[in-house]
């Protein structure tokens, strides 16, 4: 399967003519149970597409809320190996959803490349987000990974040229995430302005499916997004009620469901 989800999606997505819900969670935050009840219901939410967090204890592109969430996951035990099950799990009962798992190549390093590809793939992983992993360097990843149909789903940025922006590409499949903001996530938004021009850029050297995330915290801001996008990344958002409610766990894959289909019913 792999890329082919993915890209079933997105056809899918341009037939509804919208845009698509792409979700950040971290895997294992708060536990192992929790965060697996809340991957479960992201896609009845109204989930379109979910990126699970490989949480790593040297994060560089992520704000406080998200480095707060691996730390919880680190200290519940979770090592990656934990968040490849967590996936095999969810496609006991959807096989369709495409899951992206976000994170470092660190962890990937340690757990072994050819050995993450196949568990991944395996598993029923549709691609990865590697966000040190620079296209200089990926060589030794996507070796294993293009035979595989793994996805490499690449990052730009506001400040990524043209001339960089075709180098970067140049082995993307899936589609491309956009950061709206330079800085981490969690942070300030973008103005429709900026992105709208910055996509209408970005897609002169690229024709897969553009995401915009990144400081996109609201129902009115995704709408607002969606109107440019081909779909829109939600991350800290949620894993904020994860924080919010250490002390209620029960209630936390409810608030982020009913979070998730606020947003998503925008964007329908």
């Amino acid at each position: 399967m792999t890329t082919q989800r993915i890209d079933r999606k997105f056809a899918q997505l341009k037939q509804e003519n919208r845009a698509g819900l792409v979700t950040y969670m971290m895997g294992f935050d708060p536990d192992y149970e929790t965060s697996l009840e809340i991957l479960k219901g992201m896609p009845k939410a109204g989930a379109d597409i979910i990126e699970l967090g490989m949480p790593f204890s040297d994060p560089m592109a992520d704000g406080v809320t998200i480095q707060l969430a691996a730390n919880r996951a680190l200290k519940a035990g979770s090592k990656t190996k934990d968040i490849i099950k967590i996936v095999s799990e969810f496609r006991k009962e959807d096989d369709v959803t495409p899951i992206i798992l976000m994170g470092y190549y660190n962890p990937v390093l340690h757990y072994g490349v050819e050995k993450f590809v196949a568990d991944a793939v395996a598993a029923g992983v549709d691609g990865v987000i590697l966000v040190d992993l620079t296209p200089e360097e990926e060589g030794e990843f996507t070796q294993y990974a293009i035979p595989a149909g793994l996805s490499l789903i690449k990052l730009t940025a506001p400040t990524t040229t043209e001339e960089r922006a075709k180098l970067v590409l140049k082995e993307a499949s899936g589609f491309v995430y956009y950061i709206s903001v330079a800085g981490i996530t969690g942070g300030k938004s973008a103005d429709i302005t900026s992105i709208d021009a910055a996509l209408t850029r970005l897609r002169k050297v690229t024709d897969l499916p553009i995401a915009v995330g990144f400081g996109i915290k609201t129902p009115e801001q995704a709408k607002d997004i969606a109107k440019v996008a081909d779909a829109v990344v939600v991350g800290s958002a949620f894993v904020n009620i994860i924080g919010e409610n250490l002390d209620n766990k029960p209630s936390v894959s409810t608030k982020i469901h009913q979070l998730v289909s606020d947003i998503s019913s925008g964007l329908r």
